[in-house]
């Protein structure tokens, strides 16, 4: 590697570790979302409505940040699966809400459980001090401002 000093190397280094440990936890991560047909972005739109209740889908997509275009793609997705449906939007006559179906709250309650034992089991390397204190990191890494 070529030297770009102390602290630009160790930036370089620790870049490559986040993402390369990124990587590998999210593909660890989404095994059982796939195994239940889902991909990671229609999976997180389930769970949103699971446990929110009825959304509009503005705020849909800033709870599972992603774009609004592929958005789009997702709720037709589950639309034409059954596992969501559109509601009007009683305070915006301009929007709609989206809401889980029986199939759809059936489907998560299948996936969920395992996704937990899976996430607990990624997550088991570490103690709760480590956790804590990888929370805190990523917290503090992830308040820079200057975005481009």
């Amino acid at each position: 590697m070529k030297d770009y000093g102390i602290e630009t190397n160790q930036n370089l280094k620790t870049l490559i570790a986040l993402s390369r440990t990124f990587l590998s936890v999210r593909r660890r991560e989404t095994k059982t979302i796939r195994a239940g047909g889902l991909t990671v972005a229609q999976f997180a739109v389930i769970e949103v409505l699971y446990h929110k209740g009825a959304l509009p889908v503005q705020a849909i997509t800033q709870k599972v940040l992603t774009t609004s275009g592929n958005m789009t793609m997702v709720i037709q997705n589950l639309r034409k699966m059954d596992m969501v449906e559109k509601l009007d939007n009683p305070k915006d006559k301009r929007s709609y809400l989206l809401k889980i179906t029986d199939k759809g709250k059936k489907l998560f309650e299948e996936i969920f459980p395992p996704h937990l034992d899976n996430i607990n089991e990624i997550f088991s390397v570490l103690d709760e001090r480590e956790k804590n204190e990888l929370i805190k990191i990523l917290k503090k890494l992830g308040e820079y401002k200057n975005e481009i």
